[in-house]
């Protein structure tokens, strides 16, 4: 960063990120999902899979591994990671690191990855459909 560039706090840089982004609402999501027209990539922690569920479907990459795992140039990809075409649809608990990991996404080429409004908490109070957590 330069010396006469200021700092960028996380309330910009998600507006910033979020301008390129073609977020989508849990209805259209869970709807992308059943017509096979979008992989639904949740994100969330172990702790909140558990407590809260998971989307039935969705591929489980915790975030710390996603860019390896959706690369559909990566050898430590995803079976689901078939190409760069592929619209992905991160998930995160309530929307915001969902952002930034979509974005990431991007920078790897991915050029149609968004992220969930409102996250998993979206989804559920929506009323769709949600699993217990694999015993």
């Amino acid at each position: 960063m330069a010396v006469s560039e200021r700092p960028v706090g996380i309330d910009e840089l998600l507006d910033r990120v979020r301008e390129g982004l073609d977020r989508v609402e849990a209805r259209e999501a869970h709807d992308a999902a059943r017509a096979g027209e979008a992989l639904l990539v949740d994100i969330r922690y172990a702790a909140l899979r558990e407590r809260d569920g998971l989307i039935p479907g969705a591929l489980v990459v915790e975030r710390n591994e996603l860019e390896w795992r959706l690369d559909p140039q990566g050898s430590h990809r995803a079976p689901e990671a078939t190409g760069h075409d592929l619209r992905v649809v991160v998930v995160c608990n309530e929307g915001y690191a969902s952002s930034l990991a979509a974005t990431s996404l991007r920078q790897l080429g991915l050029h149609r990855a968004t992220d969930l409004v409102g996250g998993f908490q979206a989804w559920r109070a929506n009323g769709l459909p949600v699993a217990p957590p694999a015993a």
